[in-house]
């Protein structure tokens, strides 16, 4: 089940390797790992990598390591569920109804906040970079640019906020946001179609109306749930 990493490769890849194959369930929760030599035969690297690797991942919570018993993989409440690897390799593989969900849920709880703050404190140069960053959203002409403007306004938009925490969260979700974004318009008939409900919280920021940001943005957050879990149901 383990493949070997590259030549080339340092304990960082060794991390990306396992983590991905404990993030998707191919090694399970209180699955034992190899011992450390079959496993670094097994990677293709030396000891010493694999034990920076394993420090690593201990780190992130996804296993635990005991003289005794060796190592072995964490039950997923224990994982660092922020770290934006383990993210990563979340959104990586199929992400599940209930990830999204949880996606879901974290957007209900930080964005509309965040639009409402917006309205608030934004500077006229954060109106300029939201308005710039909607009109590349307005003029991609495929799914890749779409989400990638995408994502901009919504950094933009914690950055209006002016809050120090609010603007330093999006380093963490960035990935999980990126890849909602990208799921939703995937699924949605045309990936412009969440255009309409950016311009409406663009404006709500702009004319300085907390509430009607607010409520723009929970509305945007709606649409984005519907689309995402409406089609993967459809698919089942």
């Amino acid at each position: 089940m383990v493949k070997p990493v590259g030549a080339r490769s340092l304990h960082n890849q060794v991390v990306h390797e396992l983590g991905q194959l404990i993030v998707s369930g191919k090694l399970a929760p209180g699955e034992g790992l190899p011992r450390e030599d079959l496993l670094a035969e097994q990677l293709q690297v030396s000891r010493t990598a694999l034990r920076e690797a394993m420090k690593v991942l201990v780190a992130k919570g996804l296993i635990e390591s005991r003289q005794r018993t060796g190592a072995r993989v964490r039950e997923a409440i224990h994982w660092k569920q922020l770290d934006a690897e383990v993210l990563a390799w979340r959104c990586a593989s199929m992400p599940t109804d209930s990830f999204i969900e949880q996606l879901v849920e974290m957007r209900e709880l930080i964005e509309p906040g965040a639009a409402a703050a917006a309205a608030k404190r934004r500077t006229d140069a954060q109106i300029i970079e939201l308005k710039a960053a909607y009109d590349a959203m307005a003029a991609s002409r495929d799914l890749d640019a779409w989400a990638e403007a995408d994502l901009a306004f919504h950094e933009i938009l914690l950055q209006a906020t002016n809050n120090s925490l609010m603007v330093s969260l999006f380093s963490v979700i960035e990935t999980a946001l990126g890849t909602f974004f990208l799921l939703s318009a995937r699924n949605s008939g045309n990936f412009k179609a969440a255009l309409p409900q950016h311009a409406k919280v663009y404006e709500a920021i702009r004319r300085g109306q907390p509430e009607v940001a607010r409520k723009a943005m929970l509305v945007m957050v709606a649409d984005s749930r519907a689309n995402i879990l409406g089609q993967s149901r459809k698919a089942t």
